[in-house]
């Protein structure tokens, strides 16, 4: 009577639950692509919450977990080895988020961007951190501290991608590390006029790879400002060079509406915290700092309505796929565990939007379906060309690496 009277009572509960996992989590089937002239292979797996890869040479990689800290090497398609294991802070957003690597002078050089915690046991955050190392004997040793920006007052929005510009600068992400109710830094990183100086949140940071300013700074020599390559950056997960201009892109996240891809010049300001999405007709651009002149506000590129998350960004600089895929862009989403597929302009300096896309903006998810080119991959959390030319991506939610050919 009493196992009865239980079920009764639990199966609401139940049924709440699978409706909120039907609205929330739409990416519960297998990922699977929407051309059947492409094939799609899982790799290899058992990752715990893998948030980016980085190759050093054919079927050889690295991959970062995000909740435990450590790197682990891919070798055939089989983990071979954990070659660090670090202390990170776990929270929300928080975590081992960022790699990318480099050979310079028969090294090679990996950079992390991580929030380190005082201790294994997911301490107390101290810092959210932009390290070197260097791969030696199969380990990542000769730590080096390239950037330490602020890893509070909160867990959310933290960022944060890194990539090797065709400069062989250093560019990696912080957001505007928010606490309850969005409440993040206030600073003129994030438009303030009356607030203190940037404090390397809400930023797109640039350092050589030994961690030196890049010639006197963007918007100024100041410390903290100096590395600043853009500001007022909400939170981005995605960020790539085109290989043909050699300028940046990133996926911003906006405050449950206003998703956006934007293309960042120097001294790019995303309008954060004043204006997300496209500036209204009668927005007031005077709001904006502007660093005495050295920053400027642009419009995004493209904007989702209706959020998606989007995570990783990639220009595929590969002709694997054909010429219909050449140095176009993918981009990640958290919602769908989708991956978009965009042309561009021949200047490209703009995303081929035709129809109803055609003012930039997605007003419902009906206008983005022949921009899909993959779903149901959990959270694909990085988009990576291998040594084959192939792209590979991570899904956070499956712990797996994926192959995608044609």
């Amino acid at each position: 009577m009493k196992q009865s009277v239980f079920f009764i009572w639990l199966l609401p509960v139940l049924i709440s639950l699978l409706l909120f996992l039907g609205d929330n989590n739409k990416s519960l089937g297998d990922p699977n692509l929407r051309e059947s002239t492409f094939k799609l292979d899982k790799i290899v797996d058992g990752f715990s919450r893998p948030t980016g890869m980085s190759f050093l040479g054919p079927n050889d990689f690295l991959v970062t977990e995000e909740d435990t800290g450590k790197v682990k090497r891919v070798i055939d398609g089989r983990i071979s080895q954990t070659v660090l294991d670090v202390d990170v802070s776990t929270n929300d957003s928080r975590g081992l988020i960022g790699i990318d690597s480099t050979n310079v002078a028969n090294k090679t050089f990996v950079f992390l961007y991580f929030t380190e915690s005082s201790s294994k046991d997911d301490g107390e955050p101290i810092g959210n951190r932009l390290y070197r190392y260097e791969l030696i004997n199969g380990q990542l040793t000769n730590q080096k501290l390239l950037l330490d920006m602020p890893a509070g007052p909160g867990s959310k929005d933290n960022g944060g991608p890194i990539v090797i510009g065709p400069d062989n600068n250093v560019y990696s992400v912080v957001g505007h590390v928010a606490g309850d109710g969005d409440k993040g830094h206030e600073t003129k990183a994030q438009n303030f006029k009356r607030g203190p100086d940037a404090d390397g949140s809400s930023g797109i940071h640039r350092v050589t790879i030994d961690g030196n300013i890049v010639d006197s700074g963007i918007l100024g020599s100041t410390e903290s400002l100096d590395t600043y390559y853009a500001y007022g950056i909400r939170n981005t997960f995605g960020m790539d060079f085109d290989p043909i201009t050699l300028k940046l892109w990133i996926t911003e996240n906006g405050v449950y509406s206003n998703d956006e891809i934007n293309l960042v010049e120097p001294g790019f300001n995303g309008g954060w915290k004043h204006v997300t999405g496209l500036a209204p007709s009668n927005f007031d651009y005077t709001e904006l700092v502007t660093f005495n002149g050295s920053g400027k506000y642009s419009d995004p590129e493209f904007v989702w309505n209706n959020t998606v998350s989007p995570t990783a960004l990639l220009f595929f600089n590969s002709d694997k796929f054909g010429p219909d895929y050449k140095n176009d862009m993918f981009v990640g989403d958290y919602e769908f565990g989708r991956i978009y597929h965009f042309g561009l302009n021949s200047k490209r300096d703009a995303l081929l939007l035709n129809g109803s896309l055609a003012d930039k903006i997605a007003d419902n998810d009906s206008e983005l379906q022949n921009n899909i080119f993959g779903e149901d991959f959990g959270v694909p959390t990085d988009l990576e060309i291998g040594p084959d030319g192939m792209l590979y991506v991570s899904s956070l939610r499956d712990g797996a690496i994926y192959r995608i050919s044609r």
